[in-house]
């Protein structure tokens, strides 16, 4: 059910890229005269590719991740998925924030099922595959509870499965475990590496961690202060699959240093 065998792929561009931002700029109006979000971002992901994006507060992470949601149009430049220049959000697209925003007053299985109800009536089979995914998360037992009787990470847990139920090729998370505790940050981060393993979706990932944002990803793009600009891209050559572990070998600590070390050169972080 989760071969990446059977995931299928949207057609990239000339570039080869399944989402392409180029020369993107974002500017929002406001009384006191516009405020710039970003400025010349160019970001080519590749089909099944695990990417992170870090940078401090503020400096237009969760506007980036937006736009390629189709949730907001740029400024200047363009915006491209599947090969497509977007007008609205692009078509297989799941999408999981920090608040998990489920609904308060339906079971954990029916928010779950919530993706496929936008435009249908689930079918037998894919209430199947919700149940799989909510034992896969460790939410067996747990699918006629109401999110109120679930703890902060069993919530994002099932957030996780409403976005992968209807097979998205396009994945995008802005800050998904930056509420919960140390632990279940952890144990979350493992389950998402794996699953990633398994379907091999195209994912951007917004995180202030640069730990986490090491571990999950094939490259992390550093931002700069507002207004947000790609000031880095450092490609993470650590053999997968990868577990907690692997944080304490010196080829991550020398990734999370060289990250470091980039953003206090910036004036971002101290040393």
């Amino acid at each position: 059910m989760y071969s990446s065998n059977e995931t299928a792929v949207g057609v990239p561009d000339a570039t080869g890229a399944y989402v392409s931002l180029s020369q993107v700029s974002k500017t929002y109006a406001s009384s006191r005269g516009p405020i710039p979000a970003l400025v010349d971002i160019n970001l080519d992901i590749r089909p099944h590719e695990f990417i992170s994006v870090v940078g401090p507060s503020g400096c237009g992470k969760s506007t980036l991740l937006k736009l390629v949601a189709g949730l907001e149009g740029v400024s200047a430049g363009s915006v491209r998925v599947a090969g497509r220049q977007l007008d609205g959000p692009p078509d297989r697209l799941g999408a999981v924030f920090q608040r998990d925003v489920l609904l308060d007053w339906r079971t954990i299985l029916d928010n779950v099922l919530l993706s496929i109800e936008f435009t249908r009536k689930p079918t037998p089979a894919e209430r199947d595959r919700a149940m799989a995914l909510l034992k896969r998360f460790g939410l067996a037992g747990f699918e006629d509870r109401f999110p109120f009787e679930l703890s902060g990470g069993m919530r994002q847990r099932a957030s996780i499965c409403r976005a992968l139920l209807a097979d998205p090729e396009l994945l995008l998370m802005d800050e998904p475990f930056g509420a919960l505790d140390a632990m279940t940050r952890d144990d979350l981060n493992v389950e998402l590496a794996q699953i990633w393993q398994d379907t091999r979706k195209t994912l951007l990932f917004i995180t202030h961690s640069i730990v986490e944002a090491v571990f999950l990803s094939d490259r992390v793009v550093m931002m700069s202060k507002a207004p947000g600009k790609i000031v880095d891209t450092i490609t993470i050559d650590l053999p997968r699959p990868r577990r907690l572990a692997v944080r304490d070998s010196a080829e991550f600590a020398a990734y999370v240093q060289r990250i470091r070390h980039h953003f206090a050169e910036l004036g971002i972080l101290k040393e």
